[in-house]
């Protein structure tokens, strides 16, 4: 019992269970299932929940988000269908970071080693709400990424959750509009969140070229040659001998 609990031995679990999750995703497409809607006689709310559920097994399985959130809009329509997709955002993530901290972080912690991963670590660990809502709000860091990165830090369950909850939406209201609009793509509601979209993609990639220095490798010193001139000896003028 105690091998099996043993640190490598559970990331080995958590390493077979995301490659076959990711297979069953290439093989069987999950998100074109919750695109073709549900049983007439199903109530809505019964419908919404089951939605969210279906969508946050599917989130945390590598299917991409957009493509979840769009199923949601055109399932829905803009305010359930945004309801089901934060819910399930939330769900996903909360799968995730789980498996991530139960499985994987006490196994990578100790190799979390160089300037760009001590950084993230830092920054999830002291300011766990604030850069949790960050990655969430400019969509340049994958949705699965985001995660297990998390879970690897110490960043806290409640702000993770909660700063997931608030910073998804934004850009998923975006994608639900566009699929409940998806079959009058001339409509002003389809246009606006369609440049929403596009917007927050252009503005995730400026803020990233931007902020690439920041975790650039330091430049190493200087040669002692470079740094101090180095000078002829004086010799003096003085004589030495008779």
């Amino acid at each position: 019992m105690s091998l099996l609990l043993a640190p490598w031995i559970r990331l080995s679990l958590l390493v077979v269970l995301l490659v076959a999750a990711g297979v069953c995703v290439l093989l069987y497409e999950p998100q074109r299932i919750l695109s073709e809607g549900w049983p007439p006689g199903l109530p809505v709310g019964t419908a919404v929940l089951l939605f969210a559920a279906a969508y946050g097994v599917c989130a945390a399985a590598f299917v991409p988000r957009p493509l979840l959130n769009l199923a949601a809009g055109a399932v829905f329509g803009t305010a359930f269908g945004l309801a089901a997709a934060v819910a399930g955002t939330v769900l996903g993530a909360a799968i995730a970071f789980g498996l991530g901290r139960i499985m994987g972080q006490e196994a990578l912690r100790p190799y979390l080693r160089g300037r760009w991963l001590e950084a993230a670590d830092g920054q999830l660990s002291r300011h766990g709400f604030r850069s949790v809502l960050a990655v969430r709000l400019f969509p340049g860091v994958p949705f699965v990424v985001a995660n297990y990165g998390a879970a690897l830090s110490r960043c806290r369950w409640g702000a993770f959750l909660l700063a997931t909850a608030v910073g998804v939406v934004p850009n998923t209201t975006a994608y639900v509009i566009a699929g409940a609009s998806a079959s009058s793509p001339g409509s002003p509601a389809f246009l606006v969140s369609f440049g929403f979209i596009v917007v927050s993609v252009v503005g995730a990639g400026a803020v990233a070229w931007r902020k690439r220095h920041r975790l650039a490798p330091a430049r190493t010193g200087a040669p002692a040659c470079e740094l101090a001139p180095q000078h002829p000896p004086v010799v003096s003028g003085a004589s030495h001998g008779p």
